[in-house]
């Protein structure tokens, strides 16, 4: 963008905070008034930047802050490649005739003695015809030419005769004899000419915001432009500054050293321009976040419109979701981890793990043992899903150690394809995972068929309640499953004990019991075990814990471990899988819109998952089939009245009598359902319908905190 307007409200208010400024002689308003009159541009362009970056490398070798290692060696090559252009070539030829006219006046008007205030002017009515960046590039290469020549000279006098000669001419051995006593203004020459750069830097900056993604309607990027030639002629007016003290020096000697006055002029014009720039820098940094947030939503809007176009395989999306950037290898391959380009992925069904870094060790853990058995048990089918894992990380937060050791442990840890670092991922696509995937914290599990088409927006509750028995994994598929079941016993602990279906098959009786009440425990495991031997039963007991409260559950289990009160799981892993899938079976029901539904096995789901909110519980299956589920307000007298019921064990059988003697318990108790769904978890629906008596539920927000690692909330709670 080359268009610069007049003064506005950033030029105004930089004046008014520099008002007491006694540099020059006239009004700083009438100042750039005269100096916007000078301002007649023809349209002719100067490529500013490679000659900028000539400039750049002059004067940082001439200050000797020559930049180190690649990036001076980089720096380099890249202004050696443009010169080599004849199209460079050509524009320096064009340019330097003007270069030469603003070197040739400013040393003259420097010997002369003229005002620097009218220095500066002169050179704007001779560079009237150029664009402000222009301006501000030609007066810079002509002090940089000026200067990079004193400095040569004294680098190389004393191994070149020419150089030796030339240097005499210029006074430069004296000078650098007597350095210690000009260090004060070479220091002051340094600072200026370092801040005239970052100005210069910063307008060449302006100039190539995209057109297409800012406009004059912003007003970051407004008042910056009209800052532009105010910018311009403070840094003019410093060069001009600078030149007449290298030109004193080199035509009087070193005797005329830096007076009070001139350096309080070159450190005057260091602040002043310092102070443009920081404002300038405020702009850009509002301007670069404007930027930023348009193409965003352009990339967004995109990503929306790939979804719902079709596709003839899946390329297009997966590029858009993983490798905006063209990166040729972001993908590690879980099994070798070397990365490999995103072709591996063309016409699979592919399975996007979106997850942050908080992925837990459980949900690692169960999704490996799925993951390594589906390909170990692999058909032809299962051989053409793959699964990516997709880090979503909040781009507010820095990047440091800890979180890429935590990265670097979670991508080691899986055997499935990864995206090669979170940074691939652009702001767009974390954006959409939120807004139309509705991830929060908890993984999602997105299913993309070989064309690219979602076909299932968070296969993740399938995968835990089925695992690889769920593919394709799409929404049908889930439904067909969902017919396919009963509400038996394998459907809650299908996949985490083989202990257990091993009694299934033998037709035992199996208490499934839960709570984090140990007196509670030890009385209903020593009633369940004084019934089942006085009903002589063959009973299993199995203490399931709770979905939460995780160091409670560990105090239980030692309890039950320590006093051999029944069966349990020792892996910590295991209750939590037995509860994520429970749960998963209410998400998915809710993903279908068919949570509320008058389906006898999901009241029954329901109740369970309420039942863990509140005290203990207790579940009684014969073999496969579940014959009691209740709350322990009402499963645990209903054993205690044993001597109550067990008259009718020899006719109706042990399961039907215990059945219809809690029924009428539970007529009379009724517990109250509460169910919990986090903030963090994704999808929370609209209402919830009671399991018991399928009113609609009241609908509550509360927050809690369990000191438990794995538990966060915020909770909506019916």
């Amino acid at each position: 963008m080359a268009l610069w307007s007049a003064p506005g409200a950033g030029q105004q208010q930089l004046i008014k905070s520099d008002h007491r400024s006694t540099m020059g002689m006239y009004d700083d308003n009438m100042m750039m008034k005269q100096i916007l009159a000078t301002h007649t541009p023809d349209g002719r362009e100067v490529e500013v930047k490679p000659v900028f970056q000539l400039i750049e490398d002059i004067l940082n070798r001439a200050t000797l802050q020559v930049s180190s290692g690649d990036n001076a060696v980089q720096a380099q090559m890249e202004i050696e490649d443009k010169a080599q252009q004849a199209s460079f070539i050509a524009m320096i030829e064009a340019i330097s005739f003007a270069i030469d006219r603003i070197s040739c006046e400013i040393a003259y008007k420097a010997l002369s003695g003229s005002d620097a205030h009218q220095t500066t002017v002169s050179l704007f009515n001779m560079l009237a015809a150029y664009s402000w960046d222009a301006k501000l590039v030609l007066t810079l290469a002509a002090f940089a030419i000026n200067y990079g020549e004193f400095w040569l000279l004294a680098q190389i006098y004393s191994t070149n005769p020419l150089a030796k000669s030339m240097a005499i001419l210029k006074q430069v051995p004296s000078i650098l004899e007597h350095v210690d006593n000009l260090k004060s203004r070479f220091d002051a020459l340094n600072s200026l000419i370092k801040v005239m750069m970052d100005v210069t830097r910063c307008i060449i900056e302006f100039k190539d915001l995209p057109s297409l993604y800012i406009t004059q309607d912003v007003p970051a990027f407004t008042t910056a432009i009209s800052l532009i030639p105010t910018a311009v002629y403070w840094t003019i007016r410093s060069v001009v500054a600078c030149a007449t003290q290298i030109t004193t020096l080199t035509s009087m000697g070193h005797e005329f050293a830096l007076s009070a006055s001139e350096g309080w002029e070159l450190s005057t014009l260091a602040h002043k321009l310092k102070t443009i720039y920081e404002h300038l820098r405020k702009q850009m940094a509002v301007c670069y976040q404007h930027i930023d947030e348009r193409k965003s939503l352009e990339a967004y809007q995109m990503l929306l419109n790939l979804l719902e176009m079709v596709h003839i395989d899946n390329m297009k999306i997966l590029k858009a979701l993983i490798c905006a950037k063209d990166d040729l290898q972001p993908l590690v391959d879980g099994s070798t981890k070397k990365r490999v380009n995103i072709d591996v992925l063309r016409r699979k069904n592919v399975l996007l793990l979106i997850s942050d870094l908080n992925i837990s060790h459980d949900e690692l853990s169960i999704l490996e043992q799925i993951y390594t058995e589906s390909r170990q048990h692999a058909t032809r089918l299962v051989n053409q899903y793959e699964v990516v894992w997709i880090p979503v990380v909040n781009r507010s937060i820095p990047w440091d150690e800890t979180m890429q050791n935590r990265f670097e442990y979670i991508q080691s840890q899986m055997p499935w394809y990864t995206v090669h670092h979170p940074t691939l991922i652009e702001k767009a696509v974390i954006r959409f995972t939120k807004e139309v995937w509705h991830f929060r914290n908890k993984p999602v599990l997105v299913v993309l068929d070989p064309q690219g088409k979602v076909v299932s927006p968070n296969a993740i509750h399938m995968m835990w309640i089925w695992g690889s028995n769920a593919f394709p994994f799409t929404s049908l598929r889930e439904e067909a499953l969902w017919k396919e079941e009963t509400w038996r016993l394998e459907l809650l602990i299908d996949g985490i004990d083989p202990e257990l279906l091993k009694w299934i098959r033998e037709g035992k009786y199996i208490f499934l019991y839960g709570g984090d009440n140990v007196e509670w425990v030890r009385k209903f495991t020593t009633v369940a075990r004084t019934v089942s031997n006085s009903a002589r039963i063959p009973l299993e007991m199995v203490y399931v814990g709770k979905s939460s409260k995780r160091e409670q559950v560990r105090r239980v289990l030692a309890a039950i471990m320590v006093e051999k009160l029944s069966y349990y799981w020792e892996d910590l892993t295991m209750v939590w899988f037995f509860w994520t899938r429970l749960e998963s079976m209410l998400f998915s029901k809710i993903q279908l819109g068919r949570a509320d539904d008058m389906d006898p096995m999901m009241q029954e789901i329901k109740k369970l998952i309420s039942y863990d909110r509140d005290g203990g519980w207790a579940l009684l299956s014969k073999g496969s089939q579940i014959v009691v589920n209740g709350h322990g307000t009402t499963v645990l007298p209903a054993l205690l009245e044993y001597d109550m019921w067990k008259d009718h064990v020899l006719t109706k059988g042990f399961d039907k009598s215990l059945k219809d003697h809690h029924d009428k318990l539970y007529s009379i108790a009724h517990p109250c359902c509460r169910f919990e769904f986090s903030t963090h978890g994704g999808r929370i629906p609209e209402s919830m319908k009671c399991p018991e008596c399928q009113r609609v539920m009241e609908k509550f927000t509360t927050f809690s905190c369990c000191h438990d690692d794995n538990f966060q909330g915020n909770c909506t709670h019916y």
